[in-house]
């Protein structure tokens, strides 16, 4: 494919225009002119590609030549919606809670905000959820990455890649940043800034996850992250995933008995929302689960066991099914009965006055899961 870009427009005779020419012997500002040799096809073989550089290089320019100005994808949100309403309104409910678990929005709370409402890096990631849910046949993104800080680029970089990869349409990315070019992994990559042309030889980065073992004090930082606004598990263990020392999951670990068997309970899983998307939280809490399953060191249960995990996360139950190692064990989809409750605890305790307090009532779908068990490929370093 080869790139001709001609921009024109009239040259300025004002007095400033004059002094900067004179000052800088600049003759003209009205010409442009790009000639570049892609070496692929526009239908080609490819999803993926990056035309990456500094400003004012082009980048715009070589984007509107792949699929034509109508490609840009620039959505328009309503200012009375929440995202969740604005995503995909003709789509399956499902499908887009996983597009914007995919591509690292999992921040329930912000799927009730409009997009006005929302800060810079959730406006982006919002964006790409969209896109993921629309799914155009070609699309062109310009300024990818380019209004949000870069810890939140990289990741929003990789979720958004992997999200992509698993529909059949093409994207062409433009971006000045050349930090979210390994995460992205791309089918291409044209620099404007060295003339460059190269095809897919990037490898995404290792992320190192150290897990610690700790108490509650962590809480306070994930608490606003969690669907929930509940307490915390008494007699919990908790697990904190670290990257370079800074916090970025978190999950509680109690002990829940059955009949004559006693297994693991595991809940109050977050991830911070800079780094949903990675892959992290899945690779977290298989760890741990499978810890426990053989009765590793820093178990909760000083035993092999298995673990059980609820969650009302559409994106996350859907996760789990995909998932080997773990088998889904209930759904409820409606509220449970307090009073049903209130009578068990009253047989339990032998008491024969009514107790009319008790666990559930609320209207909230929780699904329920198992680990049963396999190897995990993931390396981490535990520190007890």
């Amino acid at each position: 494919m080869k790139v001709q870009v001609r921009n024109r427009c009239s040259d300025a005779n004002t007095y400033r225009a004059a002094r900067v020419k004179s000052l800088f012997n600049a003759e003209t500002g009205a010409n442009f002119d790009l000639d570049a040799d892609l070496e692929i096809e526009r239908d080609g073989d490819w999803k993926i590609g990056v035309v990456v550089g500094p400003s004012g290089s082009g980048k715009t320019s070589i984007g509107r030549q792949f699929f034509g100005r109508e490609a840009f994808f620039a959505p328009a949100w309503p200012s009375d919606l929440p995202i969740i309403d604005a995503i995909g309104a003709e789509a399956d409910f499902d499908a887009v809670t996983g597009a914007m678990a995919s591509v690292g929005l999992g921040d329930v709370p912000a799927w009730l905000r409009p997009f006005h409402a929302l800060s810079m890096g959730e406006q982006f990631r919002a964006t790409l959820a969209r896109l993921v849910v629309e799914a155009p046949a070609e699309a062109v993104v310009d300024e990818f990455t380019s209004v949000v800080d870069r810890q939140i680029a990289r990741i929003g970089a990789l979720a958004f890649a992997k999200a992509w990869r698993r529909g059949s349409g093409r994207v062409v990315l433009l971006t000045p940043h050349y930090d979210v070019l390994e995460w992205l992994e791309p089918d291409w990559v044209f620099d404007t800034g060295t003339k460059t042309f190269s095809r897919r030889s990037l490898r995404r980065p290792r992320i190192e996850l150290e897990i610690v073992t700790t108490n509650w004090r962590y809480w306070p930082l994930f608490a606003p992250h969690h669907y929930l606004k509940i307490g915390v598990m008494p007699a919990a263990v908790c697990y904190v995933g670290l990257v370079d020392g800074e916090p970025v999951a978190h999950l509680g670990v109690g002990c829940k008995n059955k009949g004559k068997s006693v297994e693991a309970r595991a809940c109050r899983l977050v991830v911070m929302p800079e780094w949903q998307g990675a892959g992290v939280g899945m690779r977290f809490l298989n760890w741990i689960c499978e810890n426990q399953f053989r009765g590793g060191d820093g178990a909760r249960l000083p035993y092999p066991a298995t673990t059980c995990f609820h969650t009302s996360h559409p994106g996350l139950c859907a996760v789990l099914r995909r998932q080997t190692c773990w088998t889904q064990i209930s759904a409820q989809l409606h509220g449970g009965h307090k009073g049903k409750s209130g009578a068990s605890i009253a047989r339990s305790s032998g008491s024969a006055i009514k107790i009319k307090s008790g666990y559930g009532g609320h209207f909230r779908a929780v699904q329920g899961f198992r680990y049963i068990g396999e190897q995990p490929k993931e390396t981490v370093c535990v520190r007890p």
